[in-house]
């Protein structure tokens, strides 16, 4: 039965306008997931439940919630779909249709009710004008496209308290709100909204008004939706509405056959740390966060080391009058990531586009720190680029002058604005480098940028481990990778 249903959502799939479903925000979801998805509700066996699917398509994630959900002691199924799309919301009457039969002639009861209407709208005036039944249940993939400020459903959104700037978080929130206390939510959507100041309102509302019970990746980042083409990073997530928050499961696969599923559990901690201020979600591998929280060399903060970092002060278009390409007389060294070496800094930089100095003057001379042994990390990173952090050493040794500036592209470990231990910034180098702290990295963050806020966040070795990696390195002629990660692993 389910299987026949997933074959006649994709021949509507096929005769949709593609330019129309990319307009909509439109992928309908395999029914491998719509099963996987169902199956992360509990069935507290109530004999009446209602279920909330916004943006239903062809009803594949709704089959899928009857197919767990129709069977004693259950009586009663309420369901409220919602499809905007003319096109499918035909196939979605016809398979709701032919279900709620299926079910009647086994003694369950199946009322489907069917919204041809934008979910937002519709949903927002039922919510603001008390006309909604809150829903036992909701299940949702819905569609992915940015809105503008300006547009009706930002408006709308903010009514009802919600700040976001997708349709996808819109429909969450807004699906949260119409679930009753206890409720549970499962949705698939992009994992984008976990960090980034865009989407923080979106987490803060989150995790206001849920509780995290599971996050399922999919290790290959283009299989959830392979057959539309989508590339973005999905994630499965489930909600469960005013309960408090308790460990979160993490679950993964490859792709949507589920075949090499895997789960482990985490403190929520974890995933949503006490210390940050935008309250980034961490999705961590099972590999990565197993290896890392089993060691004990990898369990202290910045704070416990007594150090700190900070974004280069210098931004060069505001100082541009005082730029210089060579040092002359009245300048100190200025630092860009094209500065990067093989292991520290390479100063100055013949035809540099940039600027290799910047002239101490009253009105730039707090921007300069005293020269000194300090790592640097590059902020940003292109897309393709294999490592996301990369971080260098600056010594005394490699710049003339008592004053150092370093440009708003770095990131600058330091001690009160003064250099550390030598050791100290070579064994931060050594760590940050490896490739099982970038991986460990990109599970929380999938941006191309590295920021201060994100490198806070990272849990270190202890001060010893440091400072005897440190010394190791000093044998090193450059940062090689291969060397570098067996040093690393050898600490797990």
């Amino acid at each position: 039965m389910f299987a026949q249903i997933d074959i006649s959502g994709r021949e509507k799939v096929q005769q949709l306008d593609q330019a129309k479903r990319a307009d909509l925000g439109q992928f309908f979801t395999p029914f491998r997931i719509a099963r996987f998805m169902a199956s992360l509700f509990q069935d507290q066996g109530q004999t009446k439940i209602r279920l909330l699917d916004a943006g239903a398509g062809v009803g594949s994630l709704t089959v899928a919630f009857l197919e767990k959900f129709g069977k004693p002691p259950r009586q009663q199924i309420d369901l409220l779909a919602y499809e905007l799309d003319r096109a499918v919301s035909s196939s979605l009457k016809a398979n709701l249709s032919e279900h709620a039969i299926h079910l009647m002639e086994t003694g369950i009861r199946v009322i489907p009710e069917i919204v041809e209407g934008d979910f937002i709208q519709e949903g927002v005036i039922s919510y603001m004008f008390g006309r909604h039944k809150p829903a036992d249940y909701a299940i949702l993939n819905p569609p992915y496209r940015k809105i503008n400020s300006d547009s009706t459903h930002r408006r709308l959104l903010r009514k009802v308290g919600v700040e976001t700037v997708n349709l996808y978080s819109g429909f969450v929130a807004l699906a949260v709100l119409l679930l009753k206390d206890g409720g549970e939510l499962v949705a698939i959507i992009p994992r984008s909204f976990c960090n980034g100041l865009y989407y923080r309102p979106f987490r803060e509302f989150l995790l206001s008004k849920t509780a995290i019970r599971q996050i399922h990746i999919f290790d290959s980042r283009n299989k959830a939706f392979k057959d539309d083409g989508v590339l973005q990073e999905n994630i499965i997530i489930h909600l469960v509405k005013n309960i408090p928050q308790g460990e979160v499961k993490i679950s993964a696969s490859t792709d949507d056959d589920f075949r090499d599923y895997h789960e482990f559990t985490l403190p929520f901690g974890r995933i949503v740390s006490d210390a940050d201020p935008e309250k980034f979600i961490h999705i961590p591998s099972a590999k990565i966060d197993q290896q890392i929280a089993s060691s004990e060399n990898f369990i202290y903060s910045l704070t416990d080391l007594g150090v700190e970092v900070s974004t280069g002060p210098v931004v060069d278009f505001r100082v541009k009058d005082f730029l210089q390409q060579e040092l002359g007389i009245d300048g100190a060294p200025l630092l860009y990531p094209a500065h990067f070496g093989q292991k520290n800094v390479d100063w100055p930089k013949l035809n540099f586009k940039k600027s290799n100095a910047l002239r101490i003057a009253p009105e730039t001379r707090k921007q300069f720190f005293p020269t000194g042994c300090y790592t640097l990390v590059r902020r940003f990173s292109a897309k393709e680029e294999k490592r996301r952090i990369v971080a260098r050493i600056v010594t005394p040794a490699d710049l003339p002058g008592e004053l150092v500036g370093f440009e708003n592209h770095l990131n600058v470990f330091h001690q009160g604005k003064k250099g550390l231990q030598e050791e100290m910034a070579l064994g931060l180098a050594v760590y940050l480098n490896s490739t099982m702290i970038d991986n460990y990295f990109r599970q929380f963050n999938g941006h191309t940028q590295v920021n201060a806020t994100d490198l806070r966040l990272l849990k270190y070795p202890s001060k010893k481990v440091l400072i005897d990696l440190g010394k190791w390195a000093t044998t090193l002629s450059n940062f090689d990778q291969a060397i570098i990660d067996a040093k690393i692993d050898s600490l797990l």
